[in-house]
């Protein structure tokens, strides 16, 4: 069994109901608009989703669309390891939550690994503004 790895957990409140939260967010083509690091553009190919990242080339697979706010995906870098990203979107009054659960890679630093967890903040706050700007 392998040792349990630190976590954090990042939420982010967004004033758009959690239905169009999810229904956009779970788009694969608007990944690019606020998931810095597909910034560069993503595109299915032979039936999966492929796109570049500043880590090369990477296969991105988003959970099945459900009616629990689960926008789980699993990111496949370029040396085959694949990485599970769980992210959900709650309702909150009016508006929803976001949460990302943000793993510590095992062998990664201490830098690496906050340098991660900023990395999510400031997506989710891109995808926020980017949300909240459609809606008014």
């Amino acid at each position: 069994m392998s040792a349990l790895r630190e976590a954090t957990v990042v939420t982010q409140t967004v004033n758009v109901p959690a239905d169009r939260v999810y229904a956009f967010a779970r788009q694969m083509e608007n990944l690019p608009l606020w998931a810095s690091g597909l910034a560069k553009g993503i595109e299915q190919r032979g039936g999966e989703w492929v796109a570049d990242s500043p880590m090369g080339q990477v296969k991105v697979a988003m959970a099945p669309a459900n009616s629990f706010g689960v926008l789980d995906h699993d990111v496949t870098l370029p040396d085959g390891v694949s990485v599970h990203n769980a992210l959900r979107v709650t309702p909150c009054g009016g508006g929803s939550l976001l949460t990302f659960v943000v793993l510590r890679a095992e062998g990664a630093s201490q830098e690496s690994f906050d340098a991660d967890v900023a990395h999510v903040r400031q997506d989710l706050a891109a995808l926020k503004r980017l949300l909240e700007q459609r809606a008014s």
